[in-house]
């Protein structure tokens, strides 16, 4: 796939957070960049402002005069959260274009670079976020493709461009629909395996199965930085050429000692046979954060930067949105937004919220992400979220899914053992939490439940009194 001779891209699904970042590299390459999703969000209306043309109707009549006169210099790039009946997509089969899915392209593009690729069923945005924060600031020559948008840089695109030198990529390896297994990376990193996808793996001993084929990619001498305990899951034999670096909080080699947990940012001294480096600020509270914090220093120490600009550059790191993201921050009131989607990411959040904010009620609003995952752990949801005082349930967010029957959201509210505990609709939620006497207020899901953050957000700096300063 010779990306160099492409005169255009069309993103069908551009909205993504994985499609955005590639729709992005595009455009900074003078490439001519077009694409469709069904809901306008900031995000697309950002990539507008940014000269990228933009359709929300799936009609083949939407699409840009120079994608169809140029058919044979146009690759379309697609998501498998296109739905199989898009009528845009199905034009540009009709027409017999050069279609590929967004983690081959992303493969093709990395190719040829240093690669740095981030999986693990939770932990990849925050830890590849934290590489390419450090990459950026200590002026190497770098790309990354990530997950999420970054405070620093309101971008899920980073770039540090310098003539002559081998490009540094961070990509987060996607372990849906396998896609990881398009990358050959330099340096790979396992941050967690939780049982997950099981709508594409079938069962768990095919997804460490395929975690196992993505670690045989790792290019010869390359470096495996694994959280401690999935090594004999995932670790492929006969791979004698490779290093391998375990890490986690403590009881390793790699791990964090001196931890000090604080409201809005934690400090630990990170330690290995090689180095240690004292009193690291990082600006993502909770535990599971600081283990992200230590794969990603393990990753920047192994290519060559210093532990005191490492240092350096995390106490400037202001975070990833829906990522423990602070909204509002008051004696009275604390709101923060969370992408967490996983029963895993879930008890990981509320057990820091419980540390950090200790004897405060914790109010927890979450939508469930895909009827599968919600089928499959509902169980794991339910002992999860009864870490929290109370619990409003929206319904299931689809994604690329049809609804299962039988499968809701009572699924998981009737496993959970919490007295308040309550299902909510996405119009009754500003309703519902007028009512409440709230203390700590968190918003957790991966589907479109950032939408309600601002009216949430509104509505409670109006009824605790709380200034924009």
């Amino acid at each position: 796939m010779n990306l160099d001779n492409i005169y255009g891209f069309y993103f069908v699904g551009i909205g993504g957070i994985g499609m955005s970042a590639l729709a992005r590299w595009f455009k900074k390459q003078g490439k001519f960049v077009a694409g469709y999703d069904r809901t306008e969000t900031p995000l697309t209306q950002q990539l507008q402002e940014e000269g990228i043309e933009l359709t929300y109707e799936d009609f083949s009549s939407a699409i840009p005069e120079k994608i169809k006169e140029k058919r044979k210099a146009v690759l379309v790039v697609y998501t498998p959260a296109i739905p199989s009946d898009s009528e845009i997509l199905n034009y540009f089969k009709d027409h017999k274009y050069k279609i590929k899915k967004r983690s081959e392209v992303l493969g093709a593009i990395t190719k040829k670079s240093f690669t740095i690729a981030v999986a693990g069923t939770h932990g990849k945005t925050t830890t590849s976020a934290i590489i390419a924060h450090i990459l950026k600031e200590t002026n190497q020559n770098m790309v990354a493709f990530l997950g999420g948008i970054l405070q620093n840089y309101e971008s899920n695109l980073i770039i540090n461009r310098k003539s002559g030198q081998v490009l540094n990529a961070v990509v987060e390896a996607d372990e849906y629909d396998r896609s990881f297994l398009t990358l050959s990376p330099d340096i790979a990193v396992v941050t967690a395996l939780d049982p997950d996808h099981l709508d594409i793996y079938g069962k768990f001993s095919e997804m460490q199965k395929g975690f196992r084929d993505f670690l045989n990619k790792l290019k010869k001498k390359g470096t495996l930085i694994i959280y401690k305990g999935l090594y004999e899951m995932v670790v492929p034999e006969d791979r004698p050429d490779i290093k391998i670096r375990e890490y986690g909080l403590s009881h390793i080699p790699v791990r964090a000692e001196n931890i000090r947990l604080e409201k809005e940012e934690v400090r630990f001294d990170y330690f290995s046979p090689a180095e240690t480096i004292e009193n690291i600020p990082l600006a993502l509270p909770g535990f599971h954060n600081i283990e992200n914090a230590i794969a990603a220093i393990s990753v920047c120490l192994q290519i060559g930067i210093s532990g005191s600009a490492i240092k350096a550059a995390l106490s400037s790191f202001r975070g990833i949105k829906r990522r423990f993201e602070y909204i509002l921050y008051t004696d009275n009131l604390v709101f923060i937004d969370d992408y967490a989607h996983h029963p895993e990411e879930i008890k990981a959040l509320l057990s820091s919220l419980r540390a950090i904010f200790e004897g405060h009620k914790i109010t927890a609003l979450f939508q469930p992400h895909l009827y599968t995952r919600t089928r499959d752990f509902a169980d794991e949801f339910a002992e999860a979220l009864d870490l929290a005082d109370e619990v409003l349930l929206l319904d299931i967010y689809p994604a690329r899914e049809k609804p299962i029957k039988g499968v809701g959201s009572e699924l998981i509210l009737e496993k959970m053992h919490l007295e308040k505990k309550s299902l909510c609709s996405k119009v009754d939620v500003i309703e519902e939490l007028d009512e409440k006497d709230l203390d700590i207020l968190v918003t957790i899901g991966a589907g479109d439940i950032d939408q309600l953050v601002e009216p949430i957000k509104i509505l409670l700096s109006t009824k605790y009194e709380i200034s924009e300063n």
